[in-house]
């Protein structure tokens, strides 16, 4: 018989969490002209997740107004939200919903749906556990995170490209996602 072993994290703290969207971002990149890679962020983000008492009981929820892109270029902003990428008049929202947690080798992953333009796809968040602080100088407690996940973007119907003359594509299919959370304890989530 084989027993799974239920992976540990120092200070770990159950309870239910709200993202501070002012210590916390959500970006992406992707190949630009087949030589770099262009970032951008969305700024207007929100979310919460539960802890459970086992770290695999837990869960998350969160959502992403598409037309907060921002890229630093207000003109590629502008295309982003047009019809060729987000098509923000349509589909003003990101939304993530998880479907579980495991543990893969020394990572946690979070399975769950990730939908954008009506589609909904699985994309799992390999997560990056900082720690968990239970007194801040705020007054409250908080824990931090990274997730990073890649997507194709034509899964989502994104499939807007122009070929380049010297051959390849203006822009990459493969989309890296990284999410920098930080997290408050909510007073009647705490256990």
């Amino acid at each position: 018989m084989t027993t799974v072993q239920t992976p540990t994290v120092t200070g770990y703290i159950p309870g239910t969490w709200t993202i501070d969207t002012t210590h916390s971002e959500v970006g992406f990149s992707v190949r630009h002209l087949m030589v770099s890679k262009v970032k951008g962020k969305f700024t207007d983000f929100s979310g919460t997740f539960v802890t459970g008492e086992n770290p695999l009981d837990s869960s998350v929820e969160a959502t992403v107004v598409l037309s907060s892109v921002d890229t630093g270029n207000a003109d590629r902003d502008a295309h982003l939200r047009s019809a060729d990428f987000f098509d923000v008049d349509q589909h003003t929202l990101l939304t993530y919903r998880s479907t579980g947690i495991r543990f893969d080798g020394d990572d946690f992953v979070v399975d769950g749906e990730l939908t954008l333009r009506g589609v909904t796809r699985e994309v799992p968040l390999k997560l990056e556990i900082h720690g968990f602080q239970p007194t801040t100088p705020f007054g409250d407690t908080r824990t931090g995170f990274t997730a990073t996940a890649e997507i194709d973007r034509r899964d989502f119907g994104v499939s807007f490209n122009m070929a380049l003359e010297g051959g390849g594509v203006g822009l990459g299919n493969k989309v890296q996602i990284t999410l920098e959370i930080e997290a408050v304890l909510q007073a009647d989530g705490a256990s």
